[in-house]
């Protein structure tokens, strides 16, 4: 006689976000891209994220030239009313901005000529095309670094017409990457849950992020927190987070 196991998930310790205490990647300041729609949901975003260990944020509004055609002056003005509105509920949080910069030919045309929006000590953050890679990304990259930009790139592991090969490529040019939190929960997809598995694995994640756009987002964020692939990545000790 035969028996069947199902084999058990384990389930680890939660190890909240405190360890980060800065969330990097997120979409907070209210009706100027796909993120918070409103102030009182922005307000709701943050105090959630504070529950889960968060100290402080930078959000990155989407700069997208065909869609999301945000400046400087909308994102900081954004910000400010946050802010205010922050001191207003005397909720005791920082709150920064930077941007998401989506790489096309346009985001190429400014590089040199414009002042990108960055944080810390001149990190940029972009964010390349799901479906296809961008054209010139190499150019687009040694531009960057040329100018004295630390280039993060947002999610890799989402971008599945990258394969290993690639990621070892961008690393070793040292473009550092970031990973959504959800990633590690297979929200994505599993092809995106077996990247991130990988990147982990190999001591490449620089930063993690939340990429957080509505309340479903924040509410599944606790569940990373006992994820194997969570706690293998904070005893990794590459996470620049708690740096800012």
């Amino acid at each position: 006689m035969f028996s069947w196991f199902k084999k058990k998930k384990v389930v680890l310790d939660p190890i909240d976000f405190s360890c980060l205490k800065t969330d990097i990647h997120s979409h907070l300041i209210p009706g100027i891209d796909d993120g918070a729609p409103d102030l009182q949901t922005s307000i709701l975003l943050i105090k959630k994220m504070m529950t889960l260990g968060y100290s402080n944020f930078i959000t990155t509004p989407h700069i997208m030239s065909d869609l999301y055609n945000n400046t400087p002056e909308i994102i900081l003005n954004g910000l400010e009313k946050l802010k205010q509105e922050l001191k207003k509920q005397k909720i005791d949080v920082v709150i920064q901005a930077a941007a998401e910069y989506y790489v096309d030919y346009e985001f190429m045309q400014k590089i040199g000529k414009e002042k990108f929006m960055t944080f810390g000590d001149n990190y940029i953050l972009i964010e390349f095309a799901f479906l296809e890679k961008p054209q010139h990304v190499d150019e687009i990259i040694f531009k960057l670094q040329l100018e004295g930009y630390k280039v993060v790139l947002a999610h890799p592991s989402r971008y599945l017409y990258l394969d290993e090969k690639d990621y070892k490529s961008l690393f070793d040019r040292g473009v550092l990457l970031q990973l959504n939190l959800l990633s590690m929960l297979g929200y994505y997809s599993p092809e995106v849950k077996k990247n991130a598995s990988f990147l982990i694995k190999n001591n490449m994640i620089s930063f993690v992020g939340s990429d957080c756009h509505n309340i479903n987002h924040a509410n599944l964020y606790v569940r990373c927190q006992s994820e194997y692939l969570w706690h293998e990545l904070i005893s990794s000790n590459t996470l620049k987070n708690s740096k800012f």
